[in-house]
């Protein structure tokens, strides 16, 4: 889904003297309105009133994200510094827009220096889906026992990328013997017809692997290696979750990782293999040894994911990079919650533009916290203070008023 599918809304928040203004719905799909008072739009300086109604905010453990932010500075860096981080999401910049927040946040010597960084050279901009509609969910870097070869219980092939794999125009394809192709198929047919196996696991640990899209797997003498996110067929996520609760096998409080596993463990094999094919999409891995043990898996942007440092998004409306506030609640977060993450990865099943997947990191006690992860919240991207300034002058807003402009017509 391209940002052109879907309106985006972005609204300024400030305090004092200044109510929550009403949002501006966009003008042009590609491009954001934002709205906001005219006097924050200097060069210098910062949003002390922003930050202020930034729910938590001052409370907020900032120091994960500004390591998972340096990260992301290193991979901006790679890139041309003339084109946009995203096509998608043009409003994100480029990497050249990014550099002053960069050095600045690498000559910043703790986390008081990193928060003072952020409030003096960026603006928050909440984002707002039209629909009004918001959840944040959990994830998490697995760890499970493995064979290199099948042994029960460890009979599921991990699977590797196979050679009829190809993916041309943004679509993934299967060539076949002839010469021609075809859409891979789902996952029921691909499991039929057998894959090429890198290892062996317990077929609902293989499952969740390929939901968490990486993991670990710990062998018999001892030996971690990493199942690394290498494709996939092309099909659309389907929640199982919802396909047990349709059929009255999995009640609706049950419906989560843990619950699954209960229910699969229970199930015979081949009503855990029907519910596992309910979801037609199949991720294939490839094999690394484990490296540093201390660091979470690499995100699309190539980088170690950092522990309720990084976030999954919707790449059809974000910027692989940016850091985002969000506000929400879990058990596995203590409850309500507010803290600054970087959008470094996508997910199988992270569509809209008010829609996370926070990285919780490895092994199972970062599982079950990821577990109790589902709820809906609010969402800020801070963007650099001049490019969030040009945002302004290109909607014509240089001189908007703090209240009085009136939404759009839808």
């Amino acid at each position: 889904m391209r940002l052109t599918a879907l309106l985006l809304l972005i609204a300024f928040t400030l305090s004092g003297c200044v109510t929550d203004p009403a949002p501006v719905r966009m003008p042009k799909p590609a491009e954001p309105a934002v709205y906001g008072p005219a006097d924050w739009m200097g060069e210098t300086g910062s949003d002390e009133g922003a930050y202020a109604a930034l729910p938590g905010w001052d409370l907020a453990a900032l120091d994960p994200a500004l390591g998972a932010m340096q990260l992301s500075c290193e991979a901006f860096v790679t890139r041309d510094p003339a084109l946009p981080l995203s096509d998608a999401a043009p409003w994100a910049g480029t990497p050249r827009d990014w550099e002053p927040v960069c050095a600045a946040l690498r000559a910043a010597a703790d986390g008081p220096a990193g928060r003072a960084v952020l409030e003096a050279l960026m603006t928050p901009l909440e984002i707002l889906d039209p629909s009004g509609e918001s959840r944040f969910t959990g994830y998490f870097e697995p760890t499970y026992p493995a064979r290199l070869s099948p042994v029960p219980p460890f009979t599921e092939p991990v699977p590797a990328l196979p050679s009829d794999h190809l993916v041309e125009g943004g679509r993934v394809l299967q060539r076949l013997p002839n010469g021609r192709t075809r859409p891979y198929p789902d996952r029921a047919t691909i499991v039929r017809a057998g894959v090429r196996p890198l290892a062996y696991a317990r077929p609902a640990d293989v499952f969740f692997l390929q939901i968490q899209g990486s993991g670990r797997l710990i062998l018999p003498d001892g030996r971690t290696l990493r199942a690394v996110y290498a494709g996939h067929n092309g099909h659309a996520f389907q929640s199982t979750a919802n396909w047990l609760i349709r059929r009255g096998w999995l009640p609706r409080s049950q419906a989560s990782m843990t619950g699954i596993k209960t229910w699969m463990a229970r199930a015979s094999d081949s009503r855990m293999r029907e519910a596992m094919n309910a979801n037609p999409r199949f991720i294939f891995f490839r094999l690394e040894e484990e490296g540093d043990p201390a660091l979470g898996p690499k995100g699309s942007m190539g980088v170690p994911l950092t522990p309720l440092g990084s976030v999954a998004v919707d790449l059809s409306y974000h910027a692989e990079g940016v850091p985002l506030f969000v506000q929400t609640a879990a058990p596995g977060l203590g409850g309500d919650w507010s803290g600054l993450l970087v959008a470094q990865d996508p997910g199988n099943a992270i569509r809209g533009p008010v829609r996370g997947d926070i990285y919780f990191g490895t092994g199972p006690d970062a599982g079950s916290r990821a577990d109790t992860m589902n709820a809906p919240g609010r969402l800020w991207v801070l963007l650099p203070r001049p490019l969030a300034r040009r945002l302004m002058l290109s909607e014509g807003l240089a001189s908007a008023p703090a209240l009085g402009l009136p939404p759009l017509a839808p």
